[in-house]
C-alpha cells in the first residue's frame, strides 16, 4: 500500500524527539508539508532538517511550550495564519507519582497541559478542514487509560479525558470527511521512556537495567517499540485509506494490553 499524502500540511506537537519526530519524519516520507511544534528551537530546527523534501516540501518550525500560558495564544494565533489538513496533538506527559502523592492543584496543572492544549489547537485547526471536507485528527494518548499504572495517575487521568473527547468530537464531525483517532502508546524506546525507568530505578533502588527487563518481559513481543513502527500508524490513519476508520482508539504496544 502506497501513502501519498502530496498536498497536505500537518502541525506535528512535541515534534522535537521521540514520537513526535517519528510521526513527523513518515509524514515527510509520505509527501506531507510538516510543522514541527515544542519548546526547543534548536531541538526543532534538528529535526526539521532530517525531513524529506522529496516532494519539495518546505518544512516549519513552531516554538509553543504546552505548559506555559501564552500556549493557546500563539498556537491559535498560528493557526489563524496557517491551514492544517493533519493535526496531531502529543505533548510530554506530566511529572509521575501516585494518587496520594498528587494534589489539585497538580491535576488542575495536568488538565491544562494535556486536555486544554489538545481542545484549544483542535477547536483551532477545525475550521479549514470543516470547510474543506477533508481532516485528520490524531491524538497521542497512552494504553494506560485502559490500564492505569499506579505510578502514572495525573496522565492515567487526564489522558481518559481526552479520549472521550475526542470520541464524541469524532461523531460530529464525521459527515464533514474529518476523522479523529487515539492511539494506546506502549512502551517505545524513547527518552521519555527512559526517564520514567530511570525513577522508578530510584524508587526501588534497582538497577535501570533491571527496570528494563522486567518491563521487556510483561511485553508478549519480548522488546521495546521503535519509534517509526509509532510513525507508521500515525501515517496511515492520516491517509486517504484510513477514511472509515473513525472514532476508535488503537493500542501500539507489542500486545502488553491484556483484554480484548
Amino acid at each position: 500500500m502506497n501513502i501519498d499524502l502530496t498536498g497536505k500540511k500537518a502541525l506535528v506537537g512535541g515534534a522535537s524527539g521521540g514520537l513526535g519526530k517519528a510521526i513527523a519524519t513518515q509524514l515527510a516520507a509520505s509527501g506531507a508539508q510538516v510543522t514541527l511544534m515544542a519548546r526547543n528551537r534548536e531541538k526543532l530546527e534538528a529535526a526539521r532538517n532530517e525531513l524529506s523534501v522529496v516532494q519539495g516540501q518546505q518544512h516549519e518550525v513552531l516554538v509553543a511550550d504546552f505548559a506555559a500560558t501564552s500556549f493557546r495564544s500563539t498556537v491559535q494565533g498560528w493557526l489563524a495564519k496557517n491551514n492544517v489538513d493533519i493535526l496531531v496533538n502529543n505533548t510530554n506527559g506530566p511529572a509521575a507519582g501516585g494518587v496520594l502523592q498528587k494534589s489539585p492543584d497538580d491535576y488542575q496543572q495536568a488538565f491544562d497541559l494535556l486536555f486544554q492544549t489538545v481542545c484549544s489547537t483542535t477547536l483551532a485547526a477545525l475550521p479549514h478542514m470543516q470547510q474543506q471536507g477533508w481532516g485528520r485528527i490524531i491524538n497521542v494518548v497512552s494504553l494506560t487509560v485502559r490500564e492505569p499504572v499506579a505510578h502514572l495517575a495525573l496522565s492515567n487521568t487526564v489522558r481518559a479525558s481526552i479520549i472521550a473527547w475526542g470520541k464524541t468530537l469524532s461523531n460530529e464531525v464525521a459527515a464533514q470527511g474529518i476523522t479523529v483517532n487515539n492511539i494506546l502508546t506502549g512502551y517505545f524506546d524513547t527518552e521519555r521512556l527512559r526517564s520514567l525507568m530511570e525513577g522508578q530505578a530510584a524508587a526501588a533502588r534497582k538497577p535501570v537495567a533491571e527496570i528494563k527487563a522486567s518491563m521487556i518481559e510483561r511485553i508478549p513481543a519480548k522488546r521495546l517499540g521503535r519509534p517509526e513502527e509509532y510513525g507508521q500508524l500515525a501515517t496511515f490513519l492520516a491517509s486517504d485509506q484510513a477514511a472509515y476508520v473513525n472514532g476508535v482508539s488503537i493500542p501500539i504496544d507489542g500486545g502488553l494490553i491484556r483484554g480484548i
